[in-house]
């Protein structure tokens, strides 16, 4: 059975990866037009082509278009990250089910960072709207730490933020803030 797994980064890959391939044939699917600059989305994609190279796993990588977050999330701001779900998740099932696919699931579900109960949500929720094809909802947050210092010794980069332009603002929002203070 074939499942596509949307992938947000290498680092997040290594372990839904390995724990998924014994029982499907994963085909990885690089679609994330939220990740913001463009040299940001640049280094965790070359990341992720040298991983999956490495790992012999099947790597589609869709259209980079950022107009297309920004237009879905600029009036949403306080609930983005469900924007930003659906609309990579509704991505990564419309091309699960092109390419025959049993099952679709994201590299989202390996991160503490991540809300894990609205993305198995509106993961079944566009399972059901699309129809024929299934979200695999997995936590693979178990093995966090172990996987990241793996990741660290393979010399996988790092990224410091999720990859919107919003989320980056908001880690550097108290030192602006200073900064402003200062005039």
């Amino acid at each position: 059975m074939k499942l596509l797994l949307h992938i947000c980064c290498a680092r997040c890959a290594i372990y839904p990866t390995e724990r998924l391939k014994s029982e499907y044939e994963i085909i990885g699917y690089y679609f994330n037009p939220n990740i913001q600059p463009a040299t940001e989305y640049l280094l965790r994609g070359e990341a992720l082509i040298g991983y999956a190279r490495n790992k012999e796993i099947e790597l589609i990588v869709g259209e980079y278009d950022p107009y297309t977050h920004i237009r879905s999330v600029v009036n949403r701001l306080d609930d983005r990250c469900d924007v930003c779900y659906k609309l990579r998740l509704t991505e990564a099932a419309r091309k699960a089910k092109e390419l025959g696919c049993s099952y679709f699931s994201t590299t989202l579900l390996s991160s503490p960072y991540q809300n894990h109960t609205r993305i198995k949500e509106i993961g079944e929720y566009i399972s059901r709207e699309i129809g024929d094809i299934e979200f695999y909802y997995e936590d693979f947050r178990g093995k966090w730490r172990e996987v990241q210092k793996m990741a660290d010794e393979m010399g996988i980069y790092k990224q410091k933020y999720c990859g919107c332009i919003f989320s980056e603002y908001e880690r550097f929002q108290k030192k602006t803030k200073r900064l402003t203070s200062l005039r």
